[in-house]
């Protein structure tokens, strides 16, 4: 059995509960070498906290917790180590309790400050299929939105990329489209046998009548004939959202969050994933791996037997 010395554990200092979670995290869990550092480390400012405070750590109170946590903050550390620091203090607690050695868990549903960034909102599989399953393809307001929300889902295009792009600017018979995005930066994102088949229909069918024999260079068109607009667009998702009872929070951002969710979860390349977003910077992708620590640590507490 590997010993918490040979992982730089300071056994001679921290608090025997504080050692004895880190040995479950170490033996039982089998916790990555750095990622146990981070968790030592996040404890002995916990224990330390709790000396300054004149209590044991395993009897100190939600509201010492909430004031460990915004000591924490106001010691410049960055989001993601805030949240990982009540990540891990939930984690302590909830050893603690189960292990019977406290009367109640102060760490219950412990929270970063809400001015930490947010890890973004997106559907499930099953809710984006009842969201494009929603309009009446009977309908052309109908067929003209199943196109408009298949073609956002399947490229993760920004509100105001999807309204502004122009007829030309889609290839259905290769596949991708081509838009303007953030700094008048062009980039080409694939488009699905899926969508591109709602887009050849709601041309075809729908996008004629809306003209009513005029020309317009713009692809989704709203009941006048004109561009469609992003309010125009967020009325309708919002609509929709409502009738599927997914309407919670339900924002084309949403959407956006989900294409890149989904797409990391089936084993895409972050890499690949930024270039269709059209981010400048491969941080500002690295949020969704932090979706999908969260949801793997939710899956992880909620089955394991030893969790």
């Amino acid at each position: 059995m590997r010993g918490l010395q040979s992982r730089h554990v300071d056994v001679m200092t921290a608090p025997a509960s504080i050692t004895a979670y880190l040995r479950h995290l170490e033996v039982e869990r089998r916790m990555a070498t750095n990622t146990l550092d981070a968790y030592r480390r996040d404890l002995q400012r916990l224990a330390a906290f709790a000396a300054r405070a004149e209590k044991d750590v395993a009897d100190l109170e939600r509201r010492d917790l909430e004031a460990a946590v915004r000591e924490s903050m106001s010691e410049g550390r960055t989001a993601t180590s805030t949240a990982r620091f009540v990540a891990g203090v939930r984690g302590f607690y909830r050893f603690l309790r189960i292990g019977g050695r406290i009367a109640r868990n102060p760490a219950e549903d412990l929270q970063a400050p809400r001015g930490l960034q947010a890890l973004p909102k997106f559907l499930t599989m099953e809710q984006v299929d009842a969201l494009l399953a929603a309009p009446d393809i009977a309908t052309p307001k109908g067929l003209r939105d199943r196109a408009l929300i298949e073609v956002l889902y399947a490229t993760g295009l920004r509100v105001s990329e999807l309204v502004g792009l122009r007829q030309v600017d889609v290839r259905l018979d290769e596949g991708y489209v081509q838009c303007l995005g953030k700094g008048s930066k062009e980039r080409i994102v694939p488009l699905g046998d899926e969508a591109s088949g709602w887009v050849k229909r709601y041309v075809r069918d729908v996008r004629p009548g809306l003209l009513r024999g005029r020309q317009a260079p713009w692809l989704f068109l709203n009941a006048r004939g004109a561009r469609l607009s992003r309010v125009g667009f967020w009325k309708l998702l919002k609509e929709y959202g409502s009738r599927t009872g997914v309407s919670h929070s339900l924002t084309p951002h949403v959407l956006r969050h989900s294409f890149a969710t989904h797409l990391l979860d089936r084993g895409a390349d972050l890499r690949a994933i930024q270039a269709m977003l059209g981010h400048a910077d491969l941080s500002t992708t690295q949020i969704y791996t932090h979706v999908l620590e969260a949801r793997l640590r939710q899956v992880y507490d909620k089955y394991h037997p030893r969790a």
